[in-house]
């Protein structure tokens, strides 16, 4: 019943009535005053949730980085074999045997002065 009395309150033209409403609205967060259509399109925009929070946009990519450190994780332990860099540890290895490979750290060209 108290719906209803609610209703016939809105309904009046009273100023009681106008600020009644213009504080319920206030109160549930509604848009307080009567705008046109173009500021309720802004109002409307600003209460839907943000793009870049969106579930379907953060998920949008596939988690590369993650994925990679998982792989050399697990590359280490033994539990996945990556060839590329099977081959580029064998490259370094053959390199350094020739002697081709870069000196360490403080026994270059320049600390022999």
């Amino acid at each position: 019943m108290s719906g209803y009395k609610y209703n016939d309150l809105i309904k009046l033209t009273t100023q009681y009535a106008h600020r009644m409403n213009y504080l319920s609205n206030r109160i549930f967060g509604e848009v307080a005053r009567t705008t046109n259509s173009k500021s309720m399109k802004v109002v409307k925009m600003y209460s839907e949730e943000p793009v870049q929070k969106r579930d379907y946009v953060i998920n949008w990519y596939p988690r590369h980085v993650e994925t990679h450190i998982l792989m050399k994780n697990l590359r280490l332990y033994g539990l996945f074999r990556d060839e590329h860099e099977d081959f580029k540890e064998e490259m370094k290895r053959v390199r350094k045997l020739r002697g081709k490979a870069p000196p360490k750290k403080g026994e270059g060209k320049r600390s022999k002065k």
